[in-house]
This record gives structure tokens, C-alpha cells and sequence, in this order.
């Protein structure tokens, strides 16, 4: 399979970003189930068919075989993670637990990510590209860490 390798190559990227990782280890998502959900996505789009399920589990990294069933489960774990997550946030808002000035902070993180994006994107050498994704990373994270503590203070 010709898509497997861009799969793999595409997933082994973005799972060893640094942003993606700092993001991740503060997600509700498990590093198996955020593979499983990338592969979900990246696979249908990058093939020029819909993927079987067990096509699909044949694309994990790891080298262990996973049946159709294991990859269906942590698939439907993920998504049920991110629909929580959505319901939280939801759930807040409405109670009026979070204002527009409490999500200040998190709409700022929301913005350097974007920035973050455009470096990378944006970027004419492999030097300027580096700095300027470290500088944004950098940032991101100094970011993350403080509304992480804060909000750790507060409880």
C-alpha cells in the first residue's frame, strides 16, 4: 500500500511535534488513541478510497499486530474523549463558569498556535524555519505552563 508509508511518514511527524506532544500529555487523549484518531482522518484522506477498518489498523507505528476490533475500540474512545471535551467546555459556558474574561488566556494560547502554524508554513529557509518555530514553540509553551499553573493555584 502506497498510502501507508505517507500515513506513517504524516503521523510520525506530527506526533513527535513538540507542540503536538506538550498538548497531547494535557489532553484527554491517550497516545494510543490520538494515533488511532489521526489514522482515522489522514488515512480517508490521503487514500484515494475509503479504508477498511482493519486496513486502517495495519497503519499503526507499532509493530505489535492490531485486530480490527482493538483499533474500532480506541477509535470510538477517542472520539468519545473529544466529544466530552466539547461538552465540557459547552457545559461551562452555559453555567457561565467560563466568561469571556476567563477564556482570555486560553483564546492568546488559541492565537500564538496560529502563529505557530503560519511559521512553520510561511518559513523560506530551513534556518529561518527553525527559528522562527522555536521562538512561537517556545512561547506556546511558557504559555500553556503558566495557565496550567494558574489554574492549578486556583483549586
Amino acid at each position: 500500500m502506497k498510502h501507508k508509508e505517507s500515513v506513517q511518514y504524516l503521523l510520525t511527524n506530527s506526533l513527535n511535534d513538540p507542540i503536538t506532544k506538550l498538548l497531547a500529555t494535557n489532553s484527554h487523549l491517550t497516545k494510543t488513541q490520538l494515533e488511532t484518531l489521526l489514522i482515522d482522518i489522514l488515512a480517508d484522506n490521503i487514500a484515494d478510497k475509503q479504508l477498511k477498518y482493519d486496513e486502517k489498523a495495519r497503519l499503526r507505528l507499532t509493530k505489535a499486530k492490531i485486530s480490527r476490533g482493538a483499533f474500532n475500540r480506541t477509535l470510538k474512545q477517542a472520539k468519545e474523549n473529544v466529544l466530552r471535551s466539547i461538552f465540557t467546555v459547552l457545559l461551562l459556558g452555559y453555567l457561565g463558569v467560563t466568561e469571556s474574561s476567563t477564556l482570555d488566556p486560553y483564546l492568546e494560547v488559541a492565537n500564538k498556535l496560529q502563529e505557530y502554524i503560519e511559521a512553520c508554513k510561511s518559513s523560506q529557509s530551513q534556518i529561518e524555519h527553525r527559528k522562527a518555530v522555536e521562538n512561537v514553540r517556545e512561547e506556546l509553551e511558557k504559555s500553556l505552563r503558566q495557565l496550567a499553573e494558574s489554574s492549578n493555584s486556583d483549586t
